[in-house]
């Protein structure tokens, strides 16, 4: 298969837990895997420990809460690849559950917002001439749970209303893309043992699977959905 034939795909966050497996997985199925990481040393370091496994993987620096850093990944993209298949929004920062609602830090819930909810409208923005190339295309938007308000709590309210933002970005782009032959579905990988989950997680292959599944879903596939494991969630 040639570069021209093969799936290209992007995931940013991706130089640890979730975001390198799903890089780890995506390479392994033959994707030409993109490996978006904000600092481009951890980045390469990470794509090294892939690459000693013998999967091709491509590292690139991507800061989504940077306009000017967005705009230079798109270019870099459009011409060394020319086209894109699958964008995976999983770069996320503070799971915040040392604050309130009541007493929490806008600083932080305002740096969430921007990196958890605009870093992936605008990285899909920018990409979204590239999506449109192939015959069809995936847009996954890592979520989470504790942004669901059916069953929404107290804790963690930085992380959990850039989630929920998140999932309502997620309903109107697919509702907007429909025509585009572009599906945009929100996942959640589940609690994960990662830097950012904590330990005593599912193992990260498993919640990694959870979002691959939205990779893989066919051209009549579900689209504006919530997702873990491949069942659909209350909002």
């Amino acid at each position: 298969m040639t570069q021209g034939e093969r799936r290209i795909a992007v995931v940013t966050g991706a130089n640890r837990g979730i975001g390198l497996e799903l890089v780890r997985q995506l390479a392994g199925e033959g994707f030409a895997a993109i490996l978006a990481a904000r600092d481009p040393d951890k980045g390469a370091a990470a794509a090294e420990q892939l690459r000693a496994g013998g999967l091709d993987v491509d590292p690139r620096r991507l800061d989504v809460a940077d306009p000017a850093s967005v705009s230079a990944f798109r270019a870099a993209l459009e011409r060394d690849y020319g086209r894109l298949d699958v964008l995976v929004n999983n770069a996320a920062i503070h799971y915040d559950t040392w604050q309130g609602g009541v007493d929490a830090d806008l600083d932080v819930v305002r740096e969430a917002l921007e990196t958890n909810l605009l870093g992936a409208w605008r990285t899909t923005q920018a990409c979204l001439p590239l999506l449109r190339r192939p015959d069809s295309a995936r847009v996954v938007n890592v979520s989470s749970g504790a942004g669901a308000l059916a069953d929404m709590g107290g804790g963690a309210p930085a992380y959990r209303v850039s989630k929920t933002s998140l999932n309502a970005l997620t309903r109107i782009l697919a509702a907007e893309l429909s025509g585009d032959r572009i599906l945009v579905n929100a996942v959640c990988p589940g609690w994960v043992a990662t830097d950012m989950g904590g330990s005593g997680g599912r193992p990260v292959e498993d919640g990694a699977a959870s979002v691959m599944w939205a990779v893989r879903l066919p051209d009549d596939g579900p689209t504006g959905g919530f997702f873990r494991d491949g069942r659909r969630l209350d909002w």
